[in-house]
């Protein structure tokens, strides 16, 4: 499958799978306060399935992935019959129709709960966080990082994967106070400490590498350029490559490692190469066109079919975390907060400006994510549902009008009046709410065409 259809289909099934949450949350809780529920539907536009349920719902998949709606029975949209004015939402007391709203996020809240405490009973293996290279001119060679060091905590927070890093660095992004960090050396028991500038630290919205942008990268394991593996299908294999062959150069340019040559094979796709390998101690040239696949980006790469002899030390550059059930729900709804937290932060950030707004991402940086995590693993795709399904939640919740936040703010104004806001004001708000979502929209889109 190309690399684009394979993002697309990982994109549709993770907000399908999103908004049937949201939505059921919607759902759920109108039933349970006596609402009528005219149509479920999974997506907009026409239909591709229905039915209608014993319960007279109508549920439907439609054919545009990207939402969902729960329609009501509601005097406001349709006139409606006397005898079932009890059971439509407009008729219902505020606090109920605030339960109603609130479902939708608080379910979303509840699946990247579930998300994250299921990766944790499968299993993440992360990198340890030992730095690699320091570039002496960055932020952290300036404040003294030595390659070797392992991270041991960042702001007083205990660090233990480089993804503990990425979201300690995140959350001081348009901050000014120095970024402290604690640091071990292998075979020592001693710590060192040290305080990063960021005064004038700023991201490239448009390539934001957080922990590049600060001079913080991984060791690499040095990984030999020796075949473990060749499909005989793939172009390696029709070319008479071997397991345990060395490939010593590309087209004459000498390969040190394996990146190196993954670098070079993938920036060749079907552009007829000449390899230099080692076999049995006896140089060999041979010819190989490396087949063209789309990457991650919609770009074309170049691949071969081989895969590398693992060096048995490089266990000791990886962290395993793996819970039992208990341990993982607390952790997952742990988890769940420190997210939230750092998203609300983040959302923040960008109304001060203190975040560039080229960092927003739409649907097609969506896709690339959804298609890179579901590749490396479930535990990773479980993770990133987990992320989504928080932001999905968080954004429904802002007090914009046409979200779900704006209308619980309606009911918390008239809750507190004692009657609704007047029809014209709802109507200037949803207005103001459309125009405001549709320009985060363009934003988003914007950015994401920009990347590419």
């Amino acid at each position: 499958m190309s690399g684009i259809l394979w993002n697309g289909f990982f994109l549709v099934v993770a907000l399908g799978l999103l908004v049937t949450v949201h939505e059921f949350g919607h759902f759920w809780v109108a039933r349970r306060c006596g609402v009528k529920v005219l149509c479920f539907s999974i997506g907009f536009g026409t239909p591709l399935w229905r039915r209608i349920g014993r319960d007279g719902t109508e549920y439907q998949i439609a054919a545009i992935p990207l939402g969902g709606y729960v329609k009501m029975l509601d005097e406001r949209e349709a006139p409606v019959d006397a005898a079932e004015l009890q059971f439509a939402f407009n008729r219902q007391p505020v606090v109920s129709r605030i339960a109603i709203v609130a479902a939708g996020p608080l379910c979303n809240f509840l699946f990247a709960i579930l998300a994250y405490s299921l990766m944790y009973m499968v299993g993440i293996t992360t990198l340890k966080p030992i730095l690699g290279d320091i570039d002496p001119a960055s932020i952290a060679g300036r404040a003294g990082l030595r390659a070797g060091e392992q991270i041991q905590r960042m702001d007083g927070r205990e660090i233990q994967s480089w993804e503990d890093v990425t979201f300690a660095a995140v959350a001081r992004v348009g901050e000014t106070t120095p970024l402290v960090l604690e640091t071990r050396v292998k075979g020592t028991d001693g710590t060192r400490r040290y305080e990063l500038d960021i005064s004038a630290w700023r991201l490239n919205g448009k390539e934001p590498d957080v922990l590049g942008s600060l001079g913080l990268k991984p060791v690499e394991p040095k990984i030999p350029a020796v075949l473990a593996e060749v499909a005989e299908n793939e172009p390696a294999g029709k070319a008479g490559l071997k397991i345990g062959d060395k490939v010593l150069s590309v087209d004459g340019k000498p390969v040190a490692d394996w990146p190196e040559l993954v670098r070079q094979i993938t920036a060749s796709p079907e552009r007829k190469l000449r390899l230099t390998v080692e076999r049995a101690g006896q140089k060999q040239h041979l010819d190989v066109t490396p087949r063209a696949a789309t990457g991650e980006d919609g770009k074309p790469i170049g691949l071969l079919g081989v895969r590398p002899v693992v060096p048995a030390g490089l266990s000791d550059l990886q962290h395993r975390v793996q819970f039992g059930p208990l341990d993982a729900v607390w952790r997952g709804a742990g988890k769940t907060w420190e997210v939230s937290v750092l998203s609300l932060k983040m959302l923040g950030k960008l109304v001060t400006g203190s975040v560039p707004v080229d960092s927003i991402s739409g649907p097609i940086s969506i896709a690339q994510g959804a298609g890179a995590s579901a590749r490396i693993g479930l535990e990773y795709f479980l993770s990133f549902l987990a992320l989504i399904s928080i932001n999905l939640g968080l954004i429904n919740l802002l007090p914009i009008p046409v979200l779900d936040g704006g209308h619980l703010m309606y009911y918390l104004i008239e809750s507190v009046r004692g009657r609704p806001l007047s029809e014209r004001m709802q109507e200037w708000g949803l207005r103001l709410g459309m125009s405001l979502v549709l320009g985060l929209m363009l934003v988003a889109v914007y950015n994401d065409l920009a990347r590419l």
